[in-house]
């Protein structure tokens, strides 16, 4: 499933990725189980009213590695 993100247009971090469900681009949410749940409270509550998947990742290291970037990410969107 990480794999898609390498395959498929992206966005990666959270004001990128609240943008994009907020324009309806979004086919699905990937999120950091590690990240701090303030920083993700609002893009959660976003999936839910859009009825978005949401699969969570084991560490922001794995998903920003899943990116192809070097640092760390708490969410990343594949786009529609």
């Amino acid at each position: 499933m990480l794999d898609d993100l390498k395959h498929y247009k992206k966005v990666v971090g959270v004001k990128q990725s609240t943008k994009a469900i907020e324009n309806g681009i979004v086919a699905k949410v990937f999120i950091a189980k590690d990240c701090e749940q303030r920083v993700v409270r609002g893009i959660i509550e976003l999936c839910e009213k859009q009825s978005l998947p949401i699969t969570y990742v084991d560490s922001m290291k794995q998903l920003g590695k899943a990116c192809g970037i070097e640092v760390e990410a708490a969410v990343a969107c594949i786009l529609k």
